[in-house]
C-alpha cells in the first residue's frame, strides 16, 4: 500500500463504555471499534469527545425524564375532576419542557427552585399568555408542590402572584354575552358551511351548553324530544359535562328548542347518529373549535359567549316568573352546572352588559 500523509490508517480502539444504538456505529459487547484517521491517538480522542457528548446528553435527558415523571405523578394526586387533573398534568409537562429547552438541569422535584418557576412565568408572559391564565397555571403548580411535600416552595414569597407580576386581574374574564344580531350573522355563516354545525350553535344558544356538551348532544336528542313534551320542561344534559356531572337546564323557549331538536335529529339520521361528519369525538371537537373561529366566534364573543347570553335570558325568565333576585341567580347557577352556591358569581360574570 502506498505511503504518505494522505494514507489512512486503521486503529483498534477498545470499547470501554456502551455506545447508544441510535448512532451510526453499531457494535456489540466486547467488540472493537475501528476508526479511520491520520493517527490512532487523534481518532481515539475525537471518539472519546463524541462519546462523552452523547453520554452527557443521555444523562441529561434521563434526569429531565425523572423530573417530568415526578411532576406528572404528583399532578395526578392533587384531586379534582378528570379535566382538572388533565390540565394540571399538561401544565407540569410544559414546565418540564421549558427547563429542558433552556438547558436547565434539574434532577428531581426536590431540586426545583423558585428561580426555575420564575423563569417559567416570565417565559409564559413573554409569549403573550394572559395574566389570568398564568395565575391558573401557578395555582396548578402550587398544588403539585404541596402534594410533593414542597410546602416551602409552594408558599415562597417569591412565587406569590404579586411578586410574579400576576396581581391585579379579575375572575370576570374578557367574555361578554353575544348580542342577538351578532349571533344571527355567525349562524348564517355556519349554515353556509355545514347544517350540523349550524344546529349545534343554535342548541348552544338556546340551552346554554358548553362546547363539549353541544358536540356530544346527538346522543341525547331522543330523550330531549320526550322531555320537551312535559310542562315547564327541563332537559337532562348528560354527555360532555364538566367533571362528568349530569345536570338539568331550563327550557326558556319551548317552541324554538323543539324546532332545533327536530332539525338536529333529521341531520343525525342522515349521518349515522352524528351531527358532525367525523369519526370520533376528538376530530369533532377540532372541527368545532376551528370553524367557530372561522365564522367569527373569537375574542370576547367566543363560543362561551352563547352561554353568557343564555344566562342573561334565564335570569330575566326566573324573575319574571316570580322568583327573587337571589333565587333567580341560584337557579341559573344550577342550570349552568355550577351549583346553587355560585349565584353571585354567575350574576357578576355571565350577566355583564354587552
Amino acid at each position: 500500500m502506498a505511503g504518505g500523509d494522505d494514507l489512512l490508517t486503521q486503529a483498534a480502539v477498545p470499547r470501554t463504555q456502551p455506545i447508544p444504538r441510535n448512532t451510526s456505529t453499531c457494535v456489540h459487547s466486547g467488540a472493537q471499534i475501528f476508526v479511520k484517521g491520520k493517527t490512532g491517538a487523534f481518532c481515539f480522542a475525537a471518539l472519546t469527545r463524541a462519546r462523552d457528548r452523547i453520554s452527557l446528553g443521555i444523562n441529561r435527558e434521563n434526569e429531565m425524564s425523572r423530573l417530568m415523571k415526578e411532576l406528572k405523578f404528583f399532578a395526578r394526586q392533587g384531586g379534582g375532576s378528570h379535566k382538572t387533573c388533565h390540565d394540571r398534568i399538561r401544565i407540569a409537562g410544559r414546565l418540564g419542557g421549558l427547563l429542558l429547552s433552556l438547558n436547565i438541569q434539574v434532577k428531581s422535584l426536590k431540586s426545583l427552585k423558585a428561580k426555575h418557576v420564575e423563569q417559567y412565568v416570565d417565559t409564559r408572559l413573554s409569549q403573550g399568555i394572559a395574566k389570568r391564565t398564568v395565575q391558573n397555571e401557578m395555582s396548578a403548580l402550587r398544588n403539585i408542590f404541596r402534594m410533593a411535600g414542597r410546602e416551602k416552595l409552594e408558599t415562597s414569597p417569591r412565587l406569590s402572584n404579586q411578586a410574579l407580576g400576576l396581581s391585579g386581574t379579575s375572575r370576570a374574564g374578557t367574555k361578554q354575552a353575544i348580542p342577538d344580531t351578532t349571533f344571527q350573522v355567525v349562524y348564517q355563516k355556519a349554515l353556509e358551511r355545514d347544517a350540523g354545525f349550524a344546529v349545534t350553535l343554535k342548541l348552544a344558544r338556546l340551552l346554554g351548553l358548553r362546547s363539549q356538551e353541544v358536540v356530544q348532544c346527538s346522543a341525547s336528542l331522543k330523550s330531549w324530544r320526550k322531555q320537551l313534551e312535559q310542562p315547564e320542561p327541563k332537559l337532562h344534559v348528560v354527555f360532555g359535562t364538566k367533571g362528568g356531572r349530569p345536570r338539568q337546564t331550563r327550557v326558556l323557549d319551548v317552541a324554538a328548542v323543539k324546532e332545533a331538536v327536530e332539525q338536529a335529529m333529521a341531520i343525525a339520521e342522515q349521518r349515522g347518529g352524528r351531527l358532525f361528519d367525523k369519526p370520533d369525538l376528538k376530530q369533532a371537537m377540532n372541527y368545532w373549535r376551528t370553524h367557530t373561529t372561522k365564522i367569527g366566534l373569537t375574542g370576547r364573543y367566543s363560543p362561551h359567549s352563547l352561554r353568557y347570553a343564555w344566562a342573561q335570558d334565564a335570569l330575566n325568565f326566573y324573575q319574571k316568573n316570580g322568583f327573587s333576585r337571589q333565587e333567580s341567580r341560584a337557579l341559573v347557577s344550577m342550570d349552568l352546572g355550577h351549583g346553587d352556591g355560585r349565584g353571585r358569581y354567575v350574576e357578576r360574570v355571565y350577566s355583564r352588559s354587552t
